[in-house]
């Protein structure tokens, strides 16, 4: 079952795809033979949970068409070499990039999925020296194989964080560079932009390993930042408004509420406008 399904029970996704990809992405599928504002992003942005994502609510405040091309935890390499989000790029107006993590990425570490980037695929030569008792054939998500790392050894699993966020700051100015028209970053986290790691024995909040001075070498390269920190103020995922199946709590938990994608349309909107 792809990520796009789950949680059909509570929520229609209205799940489509578009020409040059066998990428699933959220609905209603959006033509694009007039001018459009194009969302990528991640989870949030495909809007896991929620009714009405802020790319919708941008495209109604704006009284234009925008085209929601958000897929669950994708990270950077989705948008630099899928065929479809390509073509949207070249043709939409104007780009809002959800700011991913550097964890759904290949890097001279390990391989990840080409479409679903959480998918963890294979540890190279150096993993594997670095790492010699660990059998990465038990592994299948990034996070899941991370999280095992960063148990056996902080010392060992900082040097494969460095070269995490060396190979984001690196595709992201791959990426922002090939995009001709503006580019406008969001970050759209339960966290604020820091230096600090995370705190116990969880990797923290996404975008994983993404640090404020990280953030800092590739804004210059776009044309705004929009920082949004949501909050659940205590209340469980569907008092702020989440429609989620049955054993889906803890994962709506994470993601942003109806109020929280108000307030990053409303942010847009005003530099779109």
């Amino acid at each position: 079952m792809s990520y796009a399904q789950l949680g059909m029970s509570a929520l229609d996704y209205q799940p489509c795809q578009y020409p040059g990809s066998v990428m699933t992405f959220r609905g209603p599928k959006t033509e694009m033979d007039s001018p459009f504002v194009l969302c990528l992003g991640g989870s949030e942005t495909f809007g896991k949970f929620s009714s009405d994502p802020f790319p919708g609510r941008l495209g109604d405040r704006l009284g234009r068409r925008v085209v929601n091309m958000g897929a669950m935890n994708a990270g950077v390499d989705l948008f630099l070499h899928d065929g479809a989000v390509k073509s949207a790029i070249a043709r939409a107006d104007a780009v809002v990039l959800q700011v991913p993590g550097a964890a759904n990425m290949s890097n001279r570490f390990f391989t990840v999925h080409p479409r679903r980037n959480d998918r963890f695929l294979k540890a190279s030569t150096m993993l594997q020296t670095v790492f010699r008792e660990v059998d990465f054939t038990e592994f299948h998500f990034t996070r899941h194989m991370l999280s095992a790392l960063r148990q056996r050894s902080a010392e060992r699993f900082s040097v494969v964080v460095d070269e995490l966020r060396a190979a984001w700051v690196a595709r992201m100015a791959q990426m922002v560079g090939r995009i001709d028209v503006p580019v406008h970053l969001l970050w759209l986290s339960h966290r604020a932009p820091s230096d600090e790691g995370p705190q116990g024995d969880d990797l923290g909040y996404d975008p994983l390993f993404v640090t404020a001075t990280m953030l800092d070498e590739v804004t210059p390269l776009a044309d705004s930042l929009t920082v949004t920190v949501w909050h659940d103020g205590g209340q469980p995922p569907g008092m702020r408004g989440l429609a989620f199946g049955r054993g889906e709590e803890a994962a709506a938990n994470v993601m942003p509420g109806p109020a929280d994608h108000e307030q990053v349309s409303r942010a847009l909107a005003a530099l779109l406008a």
